[in-house]
């Protein structure tokens, strides 16, 4: 029987064929794919019975809010949020944003105006979070908030009990 020498043979390579079967399979899931955003939704706009007041710094007179209603995690882990920003002298600034906390980066989708619309935002690439100034209200939302020890928050929800809680 000649093909009979050569099944031993055959069966001692089996197992380092299906080794690096596993292998390849296990570098397919380990391989980091690249980082792909979804596309955002503009919110509705933001009703008053839907801003929660978070701090920034006892530096500045303004007052910061987000809109909860508007608050989302997705797939792509960007925490969008709709943020309104009353200046002490009496002008009101409404944004929609997102924020990525594994790289701290933020963007700015649109702008809000006084009669309910959106208009979007012309420079509306990824920047990096100044997380050293006293002054910068996404800086308080990322370390506070939204990316607390730079691990995303998991829901929308789990926003906003860290806003209506307060500051850590």
């Amino acid at each position: 029987m000649p093909g009979m020498k050569k099944l031993p043979i055959l069966l001692l390579c089996l197992p380092f064929a299906v080794q690096a079967e596993w292998l390849d399979f296990d570098r397919e899931f380990e391989a980091e794919k690249p980082w792909v955003e979804m596309a955002a939704q503009l919110p509705a706009y933001p009703r008053a019975e839907n801003l929660v007041p978070f701090d920034v710094s006892s530096a500045t007179r303004n007052r910061f809010f987000v809109d909860t209603a508007s608050i989302s995690v997705g797939e792509d882990k960007v925490v969008r949020y709709t943020v309104v920003v009353e200046a002490a002298g009496g002008a009101t600034n409404v944004s929609f944003e997102g924020m990525r906390c594994e790289t701290a980066e933020r963007r700015l989708y649109a702008y809000g105006h006084p009669d309910g619309t959106w208009s979007k935002a012309r420079n509306s690439g990824w920047e990096t979070i100044r997380l050293r100034s006293l002054l910068s209200y996404r800086k308080a939302l990322y370390e506070d908030h939204f990316c607390p020890d730079g691990i995303n928050v998991r829901s929308a929800d789990d926003a906003v009990r860290s806003l209506k809680k307060g500051t850590r």
